[in-house]
């Protein structure tokens, strides 16, 4: 968990003392992180921060008589001496040195011993190197779990921290990866029943091709598309199929001479540029033969439980980098179309992983609350399966948008770290 660094415009880690390793940042791409988020947890992983949330809102500064301002406490990683060095402290910030003494690496968490919430991690601490973790914590009981790489958990004695009990930072019960087994199951089947729509929905498209009704053709193909703009969380189970069906592509500048360019987009190029239907009938017959296999192999593929939480914060943070930057508008101007079904991707996997966060993750209903905020926006933008090209939102629209998504996007950040299945043991 828990590693609320020093405020927004922290610089990134340093590596493991001789590790050779840089730290990682882990922030959304593109996302501005704002100076009092506060969010579900945040972790260290491979000797660099994961942090979603601040000390206080004043830069991360903590106060001059908190622990956090007297100098890390020093703390042993070891199967023999896990957690030993702090013997106590006072509610605020802390900053512990985590220095792993054993032969192998291993894993740090700062727990509560009575319910196994976690308030920080660290990850991949190798041998002989020093790592810091950063909370905030509230008066309690905590204990340190050493988690090394092919051994048995050991907990640490538990530590008393004097005040009152609120005001800590966010902790998390871990998951494993036997909970989000039946998520996984549960989404496989809901893709299941999307690669049938989709299956029909891409004949209908071919068949307005081959009969060289191209109207229908562009009144088909959104609709198609957006199906598989759905199923954004199982992409990349797809394997090769998911580019035979919707790769990127070209930038669209480049479209006209572009090799290799296949599946809904070329289609779409083909369709808004005054493609013929001859033309068309290549990229329509072989975007179905990509769909048709995708139905057909389904069945035997199993999705990653672990990867579903990310998943759900992906979708949304590729769409802000993606659809809200007309990357992927080949013609149609439906890119706030695409938008859209990516927000109804996104809320099928919360509706699947809602009894996981529920008691997880505090800000779910401010969360679910812009969702919805976002989606209001999104609607605004189409009626009767016609949609505002992108280029034509006026700019305070385009402000709402880009600020409905990013804050969506920054709240569905904790629910790929909570999902993150972990050891308990």
């Amino acid at each position: 968990m828990i590693d609320p660094g020093p405020g927004p415009e922290r610089a990134p880690a340093a590596p493991d003392e001789g590790s050779g390793r840089p730290a990682r940042r882990i922030w959304p791409a593109g996302v501005r992180r704002p100076a009092a988020v506060v969010a579900a947890v945040a972790i260290v992983v491979g000797g660099g921060a994961w942090a979603l949330g601040t000390f206080d809102g004043d830069g991360g500064r903590p106060d001059a008589k908190s622990a956090a301002a007297q100098g890390p406490t020093p703390v042993e990683v070891s199967l023999a001496s896990c957690g030993k060095g702090w013997n106590g402290a006072t509610a605020g910030p802390q900053v512990f040195a985590l220095r792993n003494t054993s032969t192998t690496a291993a894993e740090v968490d700062l727990t509560d011993p009575a319910t196994g919430a976690i308030y920080g991690e660290v990850e991949g601490l190798a041998p002989g190197t020093t790592r810091e973790m950063r909370v905030v914590l509230g008066g309690g009981s905590y204990a340190f779990k050493c988690l090394p790489d092919d051994a048995d958990a050991v907990t640490g004695p538990t530590v008393k921290v004097a005040g009152a009990p609120t005001g800590g930072g966010p902790a998390a019960v871990p998951l494993t990866q036997h909970d989000l087994i039946p998520v996984a199951l549960a989404y496989q089947q809901w893709i299941t029943a999307r690669t049938g729509e989709l299956t029909d929905r891409t004949d209908e498209l071919k068949r307005s091709v081959d009969d060289g009704d191209l109207e229908a053709a562009r009144s088909a193909w959104l609709p198609a598309h957006l199906v598989y703009e759905r199923m954004g969380a199982a992409y990349d189970a797809f394997g090769d199929t998911d580019g035979a069906i919707d790769g990127a592509g070209p930038a669209p500048a480049d479209a006209a001479s572009a090799k290799d360019f296949a599946g809904f987009h070329r289609v779409e190029y083909g369709l808004w540029h005054g493609e013929s239907a001859a033309s068309l009938r290549g990229p329509a017959d072989r975007l179905a033969q990509a769909v048709h296999a995708l139905r057909d192999s389904w069945p035997q593929v199993r999705l990653d439980p672990s990867q579903l939480g990310l998943r759900a914060h992906e979708i949304l943070e590729v769409t802000a980098q993606s659809e809200l930057t007309g990357r992927t508008d080949y013609g149609s101007g439906s890119s706030l179309a695409t938008a859209r079904a990516n927000l109804d991707g996104t809320r099928e996997l919360l509706t699947l992983l809602r009894p996981l966060l529920a008691s997880r993750y505090p800000d779910l209903p401010r969360l679910d609350a812009w969702l919805d905020r976002t989606q209001r926006t999104l609607d605004g933008f189409g009626s009767d399966g016609k949609w505002t090209p992108l280029d034509r939102l006026g700019h305070q629209d385009r402000q709402r948008l880009n600020s409905d998504i990013g804050q969506a996007v920054e709240l569905l950040a904790p629910v790929a770290t909570i999902c993150d299945p972990r050891r308990t043991a």
